[in-house]
């Protein structure tokens, strides 16, 4: 019983690998780990010093990971205040460059909810012929009696010009009376970047990725940035587009690697949440959210 004691005192107080050798010390001591006789310092304490060298070191500085990779761009969308401010010479020498900087801050926060459209059609073989089925119509209206549900002030509804996101905006805008419906050409579906680790099920060739990636990068570049100086109040804008689209948006805003886009899956008609701060911080409030459809509705194709 005093041995067990021991053990648990030494457990709440030097961790595991202090337990380890002090258990190894006491078992040897008792002859658990045989060839030769406890305390003739020959092959039972040879295990014990075998032990003792697997236990990594621990230190202050190695319990905790060091960072890895590139510390975070605040002017990634090249509207830092600070970066804004030219080099031309003040008409009033009484003008502080400081004041200007400060009263070109951003004030307000962007919140972009990425939505992806509902299930259609696959065996459509040109865009028009890839409309929503019935099980995707049933989804779009899940993810707009959603949003409507959030109580959200928004200001406006953009979606891919293609036949599938154009029906799941349209029919999300029925919960949202009163919002703009814009529609916009550089949302539409294609391979951004080539996916690293590579798949072998999806192989676009060289020239798709780079007629693509340029228009998905456009599209970014055009809708993914913070909040011009001008606005008030924090703003809360709906995209309706597709799956590859989304991935790709939030690796670039969270600053990962654009390459991991294809790491990621997206259920039809489920909402990503991108929130943009005033100093360029960005959170991802959700990925994919799509728990406010039964189960039975749920689908990724």
């Amino acid at each position: 019983m005093a041995y067990r004691r021991t053990v648990k005192l030494l457990c709440g107080l030097a961790g595991g690998s202090a337990v380890l050798v002090v258990a190894a010390a006491a078992a040897e001591s008792r002859g658990c780990f045989g060839g030769g006789q406890p305390g003739d310092g020959t092959s039972g304490w040879s295990r014990l010093t075998a032990i003792q060298a697997a236990q990594p070191a621990w230190t202050p500085s190695s319990h905790t990971p060091a960072p890895t990779g590139h510390a975070w761009d605040f002017n990634w969308d090249k509207r830092d205040p600070s970066a804004l401010v030219n080099g031309k010479k003040k008409e009033s020498v009484t003008e502080d460059p400081s004041s200007e900087q400060e009263n070109g801050k951003p004030k307000a926060t962007r919140n972009i909810l990425l939505i992806r459209h509902s299930q259609y059609n696959l065996s459509g073989s040109a865009d028009k012929e890839r409309f929503l089925t019935p099980l995707g119509r049933e989804q779009a209206e899940f993810t707009g009696e959603r949003l409507a549900a959030l109580g959200l002030k928004y200001d406006l509804l953009i979606h891919s010009s293609m036949t599938r996101a154009t029906e799941t905006a349209n029919i999300i805008s029925k919960h949202l009376p009163g919002v703009d419906l814009a529609s916009c050409d550089l949302l539409r579906e294609g391979a951004p970047i080539e996916p690293v680790p590579p798949v072998t099920h999806w192989k676009p060739d060289a020239v798709q990725y780079h007629e693509d990636g340029v228009r998905i990068e456009a599209a970014f570049r055009r809708y993914i940035h913070r909040a011009d100086h001008r606005q008030k109040e924090d703003s809360y804008e709906i995209i309706v587009c597709h799956a590859n689209v989304i991935r790709y948006f939030v690796c670039r805003a969270l600053q990962f690697p654009p390459e991991g886009w294809l790491r990621m899956g997206l259920n039809n008609g489920s909402i990503t949440w991108l929130t943009i701060r005033p100093s360029g911080r960005v959170a991802l409030r959700t990925l994919g959210d799509s728990g406010f459809m039964p189960p039975d509705k749920l689908t990724r194709t």
